[in-house]
C-alpha cells in the first residue's frame, strides 16, 4: 500500500476500531513458559527466530507466530527461555524486514537482537526495600549525562567505572582521588540537590556499544525505548547486566536521598525504516505529510504520531514500565511540543492514580524542532497549549533563561546578568514563574514552570556570559567580571517559584570552551572537569548556600496557582536596577516578607526599606548570610551587578 494511502488508513476510525489491542505485548516468562506476542496487523507473516548469542552466530531455531484478533501475533513454549535472544522476520506487502521487539525488555549488543529476562534476577540486593527518598519542600534538579559525569580522572573514579552507571554507586569520590573536594554523587549529595534528571539511559543508536569507549553522542536517537544503554553497562554483551547496574545507580542515588528523572525521547526513533516500530507496522507510529513523505518536526528526520491509540498506548506503557521496574521518580519529554496534550494528560492521571497526586514529577521542552503534521484536530503539547496541560506537568521557561543571559539566536546578546535591557515587570514575573493574567505569561502556575539558566542545549551559562561580555573580539572579560554575572544569574534563579533545573557544573562555570551544539563533541569539551570545582569553589559555595536558603523560604517554594498573589509590590529605585517584595508566610519561617533587590549596573543601588525589621540574607559576594543574618532597617544598598535578598522578620 503506497505511504500517502498507509495515512489515510492508519487515521481512519474503523482501523483504530478494528485494530486496537489491549493484550500484553513482549517477551515474558512464567511458571509456565514463555509467552511472545507482538503487534502488527498489516503484516502477512511474522516469525520468531531465537539466538544463544546477542550479537553473533546464526538462530538455531525459527517459529511462525499465530495471527490472533486486532493484529496480534503470538508463540508459546513450555520452556523457560530466560537468556534467550530473539528477533522477528515481519513481512508487509511482500517486503520482509528483522527486528527487535518493539517491547523489548533487555537487548544484546547494540539492540539489535532482543533478549528474554526474568527480570527478578536483576534486582540488587534489597531492591524490593528501595525506595524513593521523602520529597524535601523544593524540587532542585541537577541534569547529568553518564559518560560525561565521570569520565575524566579528575572525577576519582576507578578507572573500570568511569562514564559508567557504576560510578553513580560511588559515595566517597573526590577530586583526584585525593583530599576532601567531593565529586559526582558525594558532591550532588553535599550541594543539596534534591533529584537527578540522566540524559537519555534507554538504548540509543548514535554509540558503538563494543566501540571506542571516547565515543561520545547526548543520546537523543532512540532504538529499543525499553531497555538500558549498553555503552554504560560494564559488560554491554549480556542484556542482564545493564539492566541490573542502572538498578543499582538509582538505589544508590535513593540511598542518599537523591530523586532520579528519567529523560525521555518519545518524539522520534533514531532511523525512520530501519527501527523497530516502523517494521512491526510500517508508517503507523510515523505522522506523514500529505504526499505520504516523514514529517520532521523533531529536526530529526521523523516524528512520532502519539495521537494515534496505539503509538499513545506504547509510550504510557513505557513511561509505567520505567517508573515500575526501574523506579524512575520523574520524567523529562523531549521536545515535548511534538506530543499531544490528551497523552500527557492521561501519564499525568496514570502516574497519579498509581503513585499519588504528584508523586512523580513531570515536564518536557513545549517547543518542536521543526514544522509539525500532526492530524487535524490533535492538540500539541507546545508553550501556546499549556494551558490544555494538567497544572502539575511542567515545561521549561525559556522567557526566564533568555532574560537572565540574554536570547540564544546571537550569542553576544544581553540578559539582566551581562548589562542587557533591564526591566523591573520582566524581574517579577521570572519570580512569579511568568505565571498569572499577563499576556506573556503561558504557565497557569509555578507548579508548571521549570525556571532554567543552561541545560545541555546550546551554551553553557559560563560560556554565554562570557560571549556575551565580550564586547568587541578584542576585548576578554575578566574571570571575575564573569564570576560576578554568574552570581547574579545564580541568584535571580534561586528567586524564581518555578521549579529549578540546572546543567551539571553549571555552579562551578561549567565551559565547553565555548561549542554551542556538542551532542557529538569530543569527551574533552563534554567531560565534567572536576578540578574546576575545586578552583571555582567560592562559585560553587554561593550555589550551596542558595540551594539551603530557597529549601526554607514559604514564599519561594509555593507551586499554588495562588502563588502569584505573594507578589507584593515591584519596585525601580534606579535604571537598571529593580525589586520585588513577596509575601513569605508559611510554615517553619522566620520572615513574613522577603525583598529582592537586583542591581545589573556598575553602580551601587540605594533602595529604602518599609518599615520593620530586615535582615540580609543573601548579597552579591554570599548566600550563607542568613546563617548570621545583620539588620538593617530605613534604607538597604546593593553593590555593582549584584543581588540583595533581604528578610522581614516576623512579629
Amino acid at each position: 500500500m503506497h505511504a500517502a494511502t498507509l495515512k489515510t488508513f492508519f487515521d481512519s476510525e474503523g482501523f483504530e476500531y478494528q485494530y486496537h489491542c489491549d493484550a500484553p505485548l513482549g517477551s515474558s516468562v512464567s511458571v509456565y513458559g514463555t509467552h511472545f506476542a507482538i503487534w502488527a496487523p498489516t503484516a502477512q507473516r511474522v516469525v520468531l527466530y531465537l539466538h544463544h548469542s546477542g550479537h553473533e552466530g546464526w538462530a538455531y531455531a525459527s517459529h511462525d507466530l499465530a495471527r490472533g484478533e486486532r493484529g496480534l501475533w503470538t508463540w508459546d513454549t513450555p520452556e523457560n527461555l530466560d537468556g534467550v535472544y530473539y528477533g522477528y522476520d515481519v513481512t508487509v506487502d511482500g517486503e520482509t524486514r528483522f527486528i527487535a521487539d518493539p517491547y523489548a525488555r533487555a537487548c544484546g549488543l547494540n539492540g539489535v537482537r532482543s533478549m528474554v529476562v526474568d527480570l527478578a534476577r536483576t534486582n540488587p540486593p534489597g531492591w524490593e526495600k528501595d525506595r524513593a527518598p521523602k520529597r524535601q519542600s523544593e524540587d532542585i534538579i541537577y541534569e547529568i549525562h553518564v559518560k560525561d559525569f565521570s569520565c575524566d580522572a579528575s572525577s576519582g573514579v576507578p578507572e573500570k567505572y568511569r562514564g559508567k552507571y557504576k560510578a553513580l554507586t560511588l559515595e566517597k569520590t573526590t577530586v583526584n582521588g585525593m583530599g576532601r573536594r567531593p565529586t559526582c554523587l558525594n558532591y550532588i549529595k553535599k550541594q543539596g540537590f534534591t533529584h537527578v534528571e540522566l540524559m537519555p539511559v534507554y538504548d540509543y543508536g548514535s554509540v558503538d556499544e563494543a566501540g571506542d569507549p571516547n565515543a561520545f553522542n547526548w543520546g537523543y536517537d532512540p532504538v529499543n525505548y525499553n531497555v538500558p544503554e549498553g555503552s554504560y553497562a560494564t559488560d554491554p554483551y549480556h542484556g542482564e547486566v545493564r539492566i541490573r547496574e542502572l538498578k543499582e545507580a538509582v538505589q544508590a542515588l535513593h540511598k542518599n536521598g537523591i530523586r532520579v528523572i528519567m529523560d525521555v525521547v518519545y518524539n522520534h526513533t533514531y532511523h525512520l525504516e530501519r527501527s523497530c516500530l516502523f517494521g512491526a507496522v510500517p508508517w503507523y507510529y510515523y505522522r506523514q505529510n500529505a504526499d505520504g513523505s516523514a514529517s520532521n518536526g523533531s529536526g530529526c528526520g521523523s516524528e512520532i504520531a502519539s495521537e494515534r491509540s496505539m503509538c499513545a498506548r506504547y509510550i504510557l506503557d513505557s513511561v509505567l514500565y520505567w517508573a515500575e521496574e526501574y523506579h524512575i521518580d520523574g520524567f523529562r519529554f523531549d521536545l515535548m511540543g511534538l506530543l499531544d496534550t490528551d497523552l500527557m494528560n492521561k501519564i499525568r492521571q496514570a502516574l497519579d492514580s498509581k503513585y499519588g497526586e504528584g508523586e512523580k514529577l513531570l515536564f518536557g521542552e513545549p517547543w518542536a524542532g521543526g514544522r509539525s503534521a500532526e492530524r487535524p484536530g490533535t492538540q500539541l503539547a507546545h508553550k501556546g497549549n499549556l494551558h490544555l496541560l494538567h497544572p502539575s506537568i511542567g515545561a521549561f521557561c525559556d522567557n526566564t533563561r533568555d532574560a537572565v543571559k540574554g536570547g540564544l539566536g546571537d550569542p553576544r546578546s544581553r540578559g539582566f546578568a551581562s548589562f542587557g535591557e533591564f526591566n523591573s515587570e520582566w524581574l517579577a514575573c521570572c519570580v512569579r514563574g511568568w505565571a498569572g493574567k499577563h499576556p506573556m505569561h503561558a504557565f497557569s502556575a509555578p507548579s508548571q514552570t521549570i525556571s532554567y539558566l543552561s541545560s545541555h542545549d546550546d551554551w553553557t551559562l559560563w560560556d554565554k556570559l562570557v560571549y556575551s561580555l565580550h564586547g568587541d573580539r578584542r576585548f576578554v572579560p575578566r574571570r571575575e567580571d564573569v564570576l560576578r554575572s554568574n552570581k547574579l544569574a545564580a541568584a535571580i534563579l534561586f528567586c524564581c517559584q518555578g521549579r529549578l533545573f540546572m546543567l551539571s557544573g553549571e555552579d562551578f562555570g561549567r565551559t565547553k570552551l565555548g561549542v554551542r551544539n556538542s551532542y557529538k563533541s569530543p569527551l574533552r569539551i563534554n567531560r565534567l572537569d572536576w578540578k574546576r570545582a575545586s578552583r571555582f569553589r567560592g562559585l560553587t559555595e554561593y550555589y550551596r548556600g542558595l540551594i539551603a536558603l530557597r529549601k526554607t523560604l514559604p514564599g519561594l517554594c509555593d507551586k499554588r496557582v495562588q502563588a502569584n498573589q505573594r507578589l507584593i509590590e515591584v519596585v525601580s529605585p534606579m535604571r537598571g536596577a529593580g525589586a520585588v517584595r513577596l509575601d513569605n508566610r508559611g510554615k517553619g519561617t522566620k520572615y513574613s516578607e522577603l525583598m529582592i533587590l537586583i542591581n545589573t549596573t556598575q553602580e551601587p543601588c540605594s533602595m529604602a526599606l518599609p518599615e520593620g525589621k530586615w535582615r540580609v540574607l543573601v548579597d552579591g559576594t554570599s548566600s550563607f548570610l542568613w546563617k548570621k543574618p545583620q539588620s538593617v532597617s530605613g534604607e538597604a544598598e546593593a553593590a555593582p551587578v549584584s543581588a540583595l535578598v533581604l528578610g522581614r522578620e516576623l512579629g
